[in-house]
């Protein structure tokens, strides 16, 4: 979620003005997605490396991290959304922890949609994570090398029943990756938009949705009605 520090330099605020203001982005995107039928929502919310930001840019993102968790319950609850932290969550501050954890038990019923919210989240964190867990299984003798495979690698990711993402939005003209789900994504599609996060909206979900319709999905093989294919023969 791209460009909260460039719209408030924009207004002349300050970065944190920014983040606020974000917020009212989530709110609308997180509902419109639930109300579409989209089954899960990955929102990277404050990476491994936005630890390395100023301490009152950091303290200011966690009040508004508890903020948002406490005051967008009811919409959650009313939208059956279902929330849950991906990530490094014990690197949180203690009361932020205790926060998501009372969301995420309110919210444990609700089936519309789950939505993560990525904290202290990295993709490589996640990987090395991942075979750190599978190392001590093998040195435990509990399993061998020979069982690690794609599929099983995944079920020690932070969350093996999250599925990958199919479509992957990158605001504020940002063209990178960003360490996100670096597993996950491998065949994920990409859409990007000038517009910043704070002027996010679900018609610009939208506009995503609908390219991502028109896209042809190959994962390597050749697909007979696929237009390309047409067009070369």
């Amino acid at each position: 979620m791209d460009g909260n520090g460039r719209w408030a330099k924009r207004g002349g605020l300050i970065r944190l003005r920014g983040h606020e203001a974000g917020i009212d982005s989530v709110r609308d995107v997180t509902t419109a997605a639930a109300q579409w039928g989209v089954q899960h929502l990955t929102l990277y919310a404050f990476s491994i490396e936005n630890w390395q930001r100023p301490p009152r840019e950091v303290r200011g993102l966690m009040n508004y991290l508890q903020k948002f968790l406490r005051e967008e319950l009811p919409t959650l609850l009313e939208n059956g959304v279902r929330l849950r932290g991906l990530g490094r969550l014990h690197d949180l501050p203690d009361d932020v922890q205790r926060v998501l954890r009372e969301v995420e038990a309110a919210t444990a019923h609700c089936d519309r949609m789950v939505l993560r919210l990525a904290l202290s989240y990295g993709g490589r964190q996640e990987i090395v994570d991942a075979i750190r867990r599978i190392a001590a299984r093998v040195q435990a003798g509990e399993m061998s090398a020979d069982d690690v495979t794609v599929a099983s690698l995944g079920e020690w990711l932070y969350h093996a029943d999250m599925p990958d993402p199919d479509l992957i939005i990158r605001s504020a003209g940002e063209l990178r990756l960003s360490n996100f789900l670096l597993w996950q994504s491998s065949y994920s599609e990409f859409w990007f938009t000038e517009t910043v996060w704070p002027e996010f909206r679900r018609k610009h979900l939208l506009q995503a949705i609908q390219d991502y319709g028109h896209r042809v999905r190959r994962y390597g093989r050749v697909i007979e009605d696929d237009p390309a294919v047409r067009s070369s023969s």
